[in-house]
């Protein structure tokens, strides 16, 4: 997706997307971030990158799972001040960063961190497999990438009920809430498109990574996916 675009349509909907997230997933995202981040706890060092951060969650529940450093970079600055704001309220200053940049071309040294995540972002890089290449980049060897990602249930009868939910409520519930016409119908058409399983377990595999393997969670509405560096 172009990046102008994804950075406006965020930018837009800063002030209301923490709610929308819990509203629309029930709570059930900040479940998913948690168990994603505790995957963390393997690392030795935990100076983390956190990739399209938007406002911080993701970033926060890397702390609470041992993280020493985060640093968050997003391309949205809308989202990335509600972010500040919430790194000042919890006075996390000295630990969580936020920064504009580009995954496309981190302004980072190769080998700079001990692990690159990215929660619900990764499908709005304009070009997916560069983006994956340059958070493969920073990581140490040894090292891990961390993506969760919304994907798209197999099982009758969920899987026609999540793409009736998907496609239909809540593109509704997002614009009446946000009062953006585009943002919520931009979801789900990135949802579909986005390689699901084994498909974005090759991405990757291309990047570098090794031992990638995938969790999928709540029936397969999200799905954890990791990877090392060798």
């Amino acid at each position: 997706m172009e990046k102008r675009y994804v950075q406006s349509l965020f930018d837009a909907i800063a002030y209301r997307y923490d709610l929308l997230n819990h509203l629309l997933s029930g709570g059930v995202d900040v479940y998913w971030r948690r168990r994603a981040a505790e995957i963390l706890r393997q690392l030795p060092h935990k100076r983390i990158l956190d990739v399209a951060t938007g406002t911080g969650d993701f970033a926060f529940a890397a702390i609470k799972a041992g993280a020493g450093e985060v640093v968050g970079i997003d391309i949205a600055e809308a989202m990335l001040e509600r972010g500040r704001e919430k790194v000042a309220r919890r006075g996390l200053e000295d630990r969580i960063r936020l920064l504009r940049g580009d995954v496309e071309a981190l302004d980072f040294p190769s080998s700079s961190f001990d692990a690159a995540i990215v929660a619900f972002g990764a499908r709005n890089f304009e070009h997916l497999g560069t983006g994956i290449a340059e958070m493969q980049r920073v990581i140490r060897p040894g090292g891990m990438i961390i993506v969760l990602e919304f994907s798209r249930p197999r099982a009758f009868p969920l899987k026609q009920l999540y793409m009736a939910y998907f496609r239909n409520i809540l593109p509704l519930v997002g614009r009446l809430v946000s009062g953006h016409r585009e943002a919520y119908t931009y979801l789900p058409a990135t949802v579909m498109q986005f390689p699901d399983g084994e498909a974005f377990l090759d991405v990757l595999d291309a990047a570098g990574f090794a031992h990638t393997s995938e969790q999928r969670m709540t029936f397969g509405i999200a799905t954890i996916y990791v990877g090392s560096k060798p």
